[in-house]
């Protein structure tokens, strides 16, 4: 058996040294890099060659990849490398990387070609000058051999390791058994359905029920398949930190004694850094100092470990003292099952999903909670810039930026200078504006890499702020829409505007993500109809299962309130009868309850005339910009045999994604149908949905809200065990279109209305 290894990959393993150093240093965009590759290469003369595919063997590596370009008239191999700026500042362990990368690229074209000896080429290409910089080796092949049977034997060893690692994982996963005595009803279906798409690479959407085990009941499916479908990794990835510790949970169950499975946690920065106060670089953080030279201690640590949470890669970090996120960087590469946020796979520069492309792995993707996707898709290819940041820059503009900044300016008024309504969708992309910023970017750009600490944190994030929006700019299509909504001035000053690039339909941008991966499970209590999500998330040919309920109609009682209304107009007429109800089914049935409500302002009003006219009746509330401590304290108080209602914000932390069985949740009442608000920006939506897929109201109002409903009703009923009560509050909830969307294992009564006090 052999062991696969990318030439960058090989060389980045055994010929970096030194300092982390992620001082801000502007480099080429991607688009950039491309370009200036491209430039170079056409310079040269008709017998040049490009992207040329290499790959030797030592021992059972084989190592493999594209050496930029080969002169045959001058025997030149050529490795070129994209910057900005003063060359004479590139770091040395920078510049030995890029030579021992040319120099294995050297061997292997040696051997292929049967050369004696070679000249390399480290080409520098300045992007903004469009100058050369050339760096020149002659090496014998004899020499270049041995450098790279060199930088082989000193990745043997680990190369080995993981080969043995690698056979023994999947030789347990082939043995490995369901750790319950037996599934839960529905859970071997939906565990079922997961395998067969693991096996025959495809993707599947799987609405099941809350309360059925779903991450147990895909990860074990997955994990089986893992073998025989020859995967490299498996990603578990997770809107919420609740999501994540499910998975690592379900995981530790599954981990029995003699299987070598790596699970590893990734964490945002924020949360893994242990010296917020200083900057990541070696003169600043002594985490960052040295880094790479303690690096393959703390890596080999690591790997000797199975479950490599939070705590496990704080506690070997400090323990080499490395940086704990960027350790977790590295040993995603090593992981078997990696568990994190969306973002790691989705997003625009996402670490999995590059390092799935680098090292060409088949990886299966498992999508927890698939329904908060969209908007967090959404999220991730939109873009918005603020003028009063730009305004801002002008007094203390350095001199080389003031003319750039001005320009800009100029261009960003006349896109709002005859808008007279404080909202308005442009018919284009603002395309001078857009060239302006482009020339700000790259003036900021030139100053800074001449100044690298010549800039506040003010113009980096306008620089940042710039770059995202001109790079969306570059994809811009009907999947989005460009806005200005005007902003009052000062007294005497014009108006001012933000300029918003609104992804609407995340598909064009999630799509290739599944495709690179060998299959995909999109999973959810909530991921009906299934065309919204299969159009919206860019699988319109995946799989679709809805598991059936293990739930009976007789554990849940789902009261229809039609007496009420919860439109925005009707809440003050509400207030009443809504409180009065909570406490008539308190006083009925003593116990845990949770009220949901479509605002923290609508839930304040319900609570003080709660208290007022019903004291007895227990309540803790959920508040604006929660900490994390407080929200655990918050569930908290629904402890087994506890009394009380807990209110809160539908769609929030509390509706879904928590887990309370039993007595600690016998009840809740949902004031609201979820509905998005009407206002402009979601009366484009509408508007935009119904031009792509016909059906704008349902996409952008009715199905989004509905989901936040029956999310939060799902916390009531979690095992076969459970019984509990649901108060649906507002008079369209009967509505057939709206009772069709609901749960179809539900039976509806329609609830008398709640006596009001003397």
């Amino acid at each position: 058996m052999s062991y696969r290894v990318a030439v960058r990959a090989l060389c980045e393993f055994t010929a970096k040294c030194g300092d982390l150093d992620l001082r801000f240093t502007p480099s080429p965009t991607a688009q950039e890099g491309i370009s200036g590759h491209q430039l170079v290469t056409g310079r040269r003369g008709a017998g040049y060659e490009r992207e040329v595919a290499l790959d030797g063997e030592y021992g059972l590596l084989r190592v493999r990849g594209r050496a930029d370009g080969y002169d045959s008239a001058n025997n030149r191999l050529e490795e070129i490398k994209t910057y900005r700026g003063d060359l004479a500042r590139q770091p040395a362990n920078h510049r030995q990387l890029h030579w021992a990368q040319a120099r294995v690229y050297g061997w292997l074209l040696c051997q292929a070609r049967g050369l004696d000896t070679l000249e390399l080429a480290l080409v520098y290409f300045d992007v903004v000058s469009q100058k050369e910089t050339l760096l020149l080796e002659r090496h014998s092949a004899e020499q270049l051999r041995l450098f790279f049977e060199d930088q082989c034997a000193r990745f043997l060893a680990w190369a080995e390791q993981e080969l043995a690692h690698r056979g023994a994982r999947d030789a347990a996963l082939r043995e490995l058994r369901f750790p319950h005595g037996e599934f839960r009803s529905g859970q071997r279906t939906l565990a079922e359905a997961v395998y067969k798409a693991a096996c025959t690479g495809t993707h599947l959407l799987a609405q099941a029920p809350t309360g059925i085990g779903k991450t147990l009941g895909t990860l074990f499916p997955q994990l089986k398949a893992m073998p025989g479908q020859g995967l490299d990794k498996l990603f578990f990835l997770a809107a919420k930190t609740s999501g994540r510790a499910l998975a690592l949970d379900a995981l530790h169950t599954l981990q029995r004694p003699g299987l070598p499975l790596r699970t590893l946690e990734l964490i945002a920065r924020e949360k893994s850094c242990e010296h917020p106060d200083k900057a990541c670089h070696g003169e600043s953080c002594p985490l960052a100092a040295g880094f790479y030279d303690r690096l393959p201690a703390a890596r080999a640590a690591a790997v000797g470990q199975a479950r490599l949470d939070r705590p496990a890669v704080r506690e070997i970090a400090l323990a080499h003292q490395v940086c704990p996120y960027y350790l977790a960087q590295e040993l995603a590469r090593w992981a078997d099952v990696v568990v994190g946020d969306y973002n790691y796979y989705f997003d625009a520069s996402a670490l999995l999903h590059g390092l799935t492309q680098a090292n060409d792995w088949r990886v299966g993707l498992l999508v927890d909670e698939a329904h908060n996707l969209l908007d967090r898709g959404r999220g991730m290819y939109s873009a918005e810039l603020d003028q009063r940041r730009f305004k801002a820059l002008k007094a203390e503009a350095p001199a080389p930026l003031k003319k750039p900044l001005e320009r800009a300016l100029r261009a960003w008024a006349e896109v709002h200078h005859e808008q007279v309504a404080a909202y308005a969708v442009l018919p284009d992309l603002p395309v001078k504006l857009i060239g302006a910023l482009q020339q700000l970017v790259g003036a900021i750009t030139e100053y800074l890499s001449e100044q690298p600490t010549g800039l506040d944190g003010d113009w980096q994030l306008a620089y940042f702020d710039a770059l995202h929006f001109c790079h969306l700019a570059e994809c811009f299509g009907a999947h989005s829409l460009v806005d200005c909504s005007l902003m009052p001035g000062r007294a005497g000053k014009r108006p001012t505007s933000r300029l918003c690039l609104r992804n609407v339909v995340p598909a064009p941008f999630l799509a290739p993500r599944f495709a690179s991966a060998r299959s995909a499970v999109l999973f959810s209590a909530t991921l009906g109809p299934r065309r919204f999500y299969a159009d919206t998330l860019g699988l319109p040919d995946g799989r679709w299962l809805e598991v059936e309920s293990p739930f009976s109609a007789e554990q849940l009682e789902v009261h229809l309130v039609r007496q009420v209304s919860t439109r925005y107009a009707d809440r003050e007429a509400s207030i009443q009868p809504i409180a009065a109800l909570i406490a008539s089914q308190y006083r009925q049935r003593p116990g845990n309850y949770l009220a949901f409500f479509s605002s923290f302002d609508y839930l304040e009003r319900v609570v003080a005339r709660l208290a007022e006219q019903h004291p007895e009746v227990p309540h803790w509330v959920q508040t604006r910009g929660m900490e994390e401590a407080e929200r655990t304290a918050f569930l908290q108080r629904f402890t087994p045999g506890g009394r009380g209602v807990g209110f809160a914000v539908l769609g929030g932390a509390f509706a879904e994604g928590i887990d309370l069985p039993g007595e600690r949740l016998i009840g809740a009442f949902v004031a609201t149908l979820g509905l998005p608000q009407v206002n402009p920006v979601n009366e484009e939506f509408r508007k935009r949905l119904d031009a792509l897929f016909g059906a704008g109201y349902d996409y952008a109002y009715l199905y989004p809200g509905l989901q936040k409903v029956v999310q939060a009703a799902g916390r009531v009923i979690r095992t076969v065990d459970d019984r509990g009560v649901v108060h649906l509050i507002d008079d369209r909830f009967a509505q057939p279109r709206v009772r069709r969307l609901l749960p179809g294992w539900w039976r509806l009564s329609v609830a008398a209305p709640a006596r009001q006090p003397a």
